[in-house]
């Protein structure tokens, strides 16, 4: 008796704890991505806002499919494909952009975080590598995913996919068709720092980068699902595609299994 109170104490005061999904993107309440009309600024409903895309209707840049996700996920019903054609101007701006943003009162931006998604291309509209994508990024650019040429840069063409703090990168990869790269950003918001795990496929996740110092700053409604194209003189539009899978938020020890909790 004596020893199942003590083995009781002892697990209650470890410092052990679950982790907890704060903000679930995965696609899965989605019939189609005509659902994420139902969001407006007067209806705030649903796991997105949708509001940063072109003039043509939700069917020409997002699309939900089995087949767009991760096959190693199975947590996720479905995946989306992301598209930049030659409508995918928001705003009178000269970048293409489709992007989504969590709608949730959550507490995304505090504390010790994990934003996980996988992203991959394919050889069909596989996206430039002459322009310059940022990716899954914030406000601030503090931590996100970029591929491409970036600004800058020397030569006319880059075919890496790199993480990137404050502009820098701190980790890159060639970015090879069919293959599906598993992300999380380990942010912590109260010391400033910013890690990176990676994987491919179904392996699970590994931290390939510690944390750095950032300045970690949102205001838990600045985090970029999707992409961001620069405009680049010489490099004429094309259709581009983006894939998207696994998409959630989660505190505590983090979910290194493919898909999430």
């Amino acid at each position: 008796m004596k020893t199942t109170t003590l083995l009781a104490a002892v697990l209650s005061a470890s410092p052990f704890t679950q982790a907890a999904l704060l903000w679930d993107g995965r696609f899965n309440e989605f019939t189609s991505a005509s659902d994420l009309n139902r969001w407006s600024w007067s209806n705030q409903v649903g796991p997105y806002q949708y509001y940063i895309h072109g003039s043509g209707s939700v069917d020409k840049y997002i699309s939900l499919s089995e087949s767009y996700k991760n096959p190693n996920d199975t947590r996720s019903r479905q995946g989306a494909r992301f598209t930049l054609d030659s409508t995918a101007y928001w705003n009178g701006q000269n970048m293409r952009r489709i992007e989504l943003i969590p709608q949730t009162k959550e507490a995304i931006n505090k504390g010790k975080v994990y934003y996980h998604f996988s992203i991959m291309r394919s050889d069909k509209n596989p996206p430039s590598v002459n322009r310059e994508h940022q990716i899954c990024f914030f406000e601030s650019h503090f931590t996100e995913l970029k591929s491409g040429w970036i600004s800058g840069e020397s030569g006319t063409s880059n075919p890496n996919l790199q993480w990137m703090t404050n502009q820098r990168s701190g980790w890159k990869t060639e970015w090879r068709a069919g293959v599906w790269h598993n992300v999380a950003y380990e942010i912590d918001f109260s010391a400033n720092k910013v890690g990176f795990w990676h994987s491919e496929g179904g392996e699970p996740l590994k931290q390939v980068v510690a944390p750095v110092s950032v300045s970690t700053s949102s205001n838990g409604a600045d985090w970029h699902l999707g992409v961001l194209e620069l405009p680049r003189n010489g490099y004429s539009d094309t259709t581009e595609d983006f894939y998207f899978s696994g998409v959630y938020i989660e505190t505590g020890p983090i979910t290194t299994t493919i898909g999430g909790p």
